[in-house]
């Protein structure tokens, strides 16, 4: 049996199918690795666009759209080699870039999981929004990234290449993890449905003695947005409620009562921005988040004793602060 498997998941995305997969397919190949896509039960074209213009690559066709995070437990259950790349549909990755993530995952066993350099697809020297060098979480549980905080993104001028870097999470895009161990943890959440849940299986991971790394050899470039667009009131509503119920569910409750009392407050401020701004649409999507996150923490009992989310990589930092305030103290 070979040793990798990456695994594309596709919902009607016959376009970016036949835009992204002749190089996945070019530099996707060896004794070491075989090539997938998973059709989320597309209503496009994307079957008949594989097995007419791809028919080399293996398909796993499931019945309707699970989102991300079922999409790809249903995918990799069903492949269960020894590692596993989630890669998205909107990368392009280059010559010899899985290789490199490959040899890390073997010769490093503790490790949990492990990403690429991410660039922008648009405009090739900047990093990309999700993932850049490698994801990090603050003390209030914001995600940021090495390269890229908020909307802030660096060019890549090599500053992150000098070796693999732990870090706090690995991004979804083009995501390298033990097939085992994720296997054994439930793989992603799936009542996140899509965005943070490689965040928050980063995060089980690391309690289960199994950190995330950055991996500077490797390099691939991302569209991102290809599913929802920044600004889009659906990938708010997500992005909010989901840091919510990550930050629940991993912390222990003592702590969880604090943060996530701190974290209601500084989601007020973004809400009264929004509505300064005009934008209805995103403001009431953070209401909502929040509402449905008071429903769905009740699904959520176990709650971790350790908390192993204060020395996570990020977590010395307020990043809201540092970014926004001149003064913080903390160079950026």
């Amino acid at each position: 049996m070979k040793k990798l498997a990456v695994i594309i998941l596709n919902w009607n995305g016959s376009g970016l199918l036949r835009q992204f997969l002749p190089a996945a397919i070019k530099y996707t190949s060896g004794d070491e690795v075989d090539l997938f896509v998973a059709d989320n039960g597309s209503t496009d074209d994307s079957l008949a666009v594989l097995k007419d213009s791809f028919p080399e690559v293996k398909v796993i066709e499931l019945d309707k759209n699970y989102g991300f995070a079922e999409g790809y437990n249903r995918a990799i259950a069903a492949t269960h080699y020894p590692y596993t790349i989630l890669l998205n549909s909107d990368v392009e990755v280059t010559e010899n870039w899985w290789q490199p993530l490959l040899r890390f995952m073997e010769n490093n066993p503790n490790a949990g999981a492990c990403q690429p350099k991410i660039k922008s697809f648009r405009n090739r020297e900047m990093f990309e929004y999700a993932g850049a060098a490698g994801g990090l979480l603050d003390r209030l549980g914001y995600p940021y990234c090495r390269g890229r905080v908020f909307d802030s993104i660096e060019s890549d001028k090599g500053q992150y290449d000098s070796h693999p870097e732990e870090i706090a999470w690995a991004s979804g895009a083009a995501l390298t993890v033990d097939t085992e161990l994720y296997l054994k943890l439930g793989g992603l959440d799936p009542q996140f449905f899509a965005h943070m849940e490689e965040i928050d299986l980063c995060c089980r991971m690391r309690a289960q003695g199994r950190p995330s790394f950055f991996v500077p050899d490797s390099e691939v470039f991302h569209v991102g947005g290809a599913s929802l667009n920044q600004g889009n009131p659906q990938k708010t509503y997500l992005n909010f409620r989901n840091n919510l119920l990550l930050l629940h569910k991993n912390l222990p409750e003592k702590r969880g009562r604090k943060i996530l009392f701190v974290r209601r407050l500084a989601d007020t401020l973004a809400f009264g921005m929004f509505l300064l701004k005009g934008d209805l649409g995103n403001a009431k999507a953070i209401l909502k988040a929040h509402s449905d996150f008071k429903k769905m923490r009740k699904n959520y009992t176990s709650l971790p004793s350790t908390d192993y989310m204060r020395t996570i990589p990020g977590a010395d930092r307020f990043i809201v602060a540092d970014h926004y305030l001149p003064f913080s103290g903390h160079k950026r």
